[in-house]
């Protein structure tokens, strides 16, 4: 996989693709995603100060649908709700998209595996904002719209409660728990009904995909990593976290990482949690 090409871009290859893209008459679009649950990240920092002509796009409101229960709490959007926030982005057909947030990737990676899945050249930027070494910008960015039709989220890269039960009883795939260790074990549940984790799930937290300066390891170590949860190169791995937005990020390191074969859980944890129907296991990883 090039570099222009994989889902994770540091900076100097970011600097890189800007020179490359300059001659040529490809455009390339910055995303910022920087967002938390609490409100306390959003549009204002980026009015504040973003990367050279990058967008400002909102993950509460333009990267899911509404919660409920029986999707979870950050639903994928409908298909033709998100074509209409591209356009609104200015991506186009031939776009070159490189997204980041200023805080661990999370919010960056749920965008870029959005776009990925979709069939578009996307990459988060490792280290985000923190990493970037240019000029910054303040106030609104408003590109000229986008093109791009609307296409369905595609079977094969998302999977429902019912597949991942199934699967993780099988054992015909890794399923994987991206969330913090105490939430896994069902020792703390700050946000959704009950605690716990998907009986056969494994932990894989999505923080160890990244480095102290909050950069995602080289694909060598991701990959070690990975392998030790079972997760092989002709396997599958489903992942989910609370909501469907830190599997993300495991899921483009798995992809980084040189493992094809993976799918998100889009409804989560919110969404499994809040069937009674559906058995929750506590305790630690059996495979840490």
């Amino acid at each position: 996989m090039s570099p222009a090409s994989a889902p994770l871009l540091d900076v100097a290859a970011l600097h890189a693709l800007i020179d490359e893209i300059g001659q040529q008459d490809r455009p390339l679009v910055l995303l910022d995603v920087r967002w938390a649950l609490d409100g306390s990240k959003g549009e204002h920092d980026h009015l504040a100060g973003h990367l050279p002509g990058a967008v400002y796009v909102d993950l509460g409101t333009e990267l899911a649908a509404p919660a409920r229960p029986e999707a979870g709490r950050h639903p994928l959007p409908d298909p033709a709700d998100f074509a209409a926030t591209l356009r609104r982005l200015g991506v186009t057909e031939g776009s070159r998209i490189v997204a980041y947030d200023d805080t661990d990737g999370g919010p960056a990676a749920r965008l870029v595996w959005m776009l990925r899945a979709l069939g578009h050249e996307a990459s988060v930027l490792s280290g985000g904002l923190h990493a970037w070494n240019g000029p910054l910008e303040s106030g609104p960015v408003t590109p000229e719209p986008g093109d791009v039709p609307v296409r369905d989220w595609p079977a094969d890269r998302i999977a429902s409660a019912d597949e991942v039960a199934e699967l993780a009883a099988s054992e015909e795939a890794v399923v994987i728990d991206a969330r913090a260790p105490e939430r896994y074990r069902g020792e703390v549940e700050p946000i959704d009904p009950r605690a716990g984790h998907v009986p056969g799930a494994v932990n894989l937290p999505y923080a160890g995909n990244l480095d102290p300066e909050r950069r995602f390891l080289p694909p060598e170590e991701l990959r070690e990593r990975f392998e030790a949860a079972g997760v092989t190169a002709d396997g599958e791995a489903v992942v989910y976290c609370g909501s469907g937005v830190t599997a993300t990020h495991d899921l483009l390191a798995l992809e980084a990482a040189g493992f094809p074969r993976v799918r998100l859980f889009p409804g989560s944890w919110s969404q499994w949690s809040a069937d009674p129907e559906r058995p929750v296991a506590v305790g630690p990883n059996p495979n840490p």
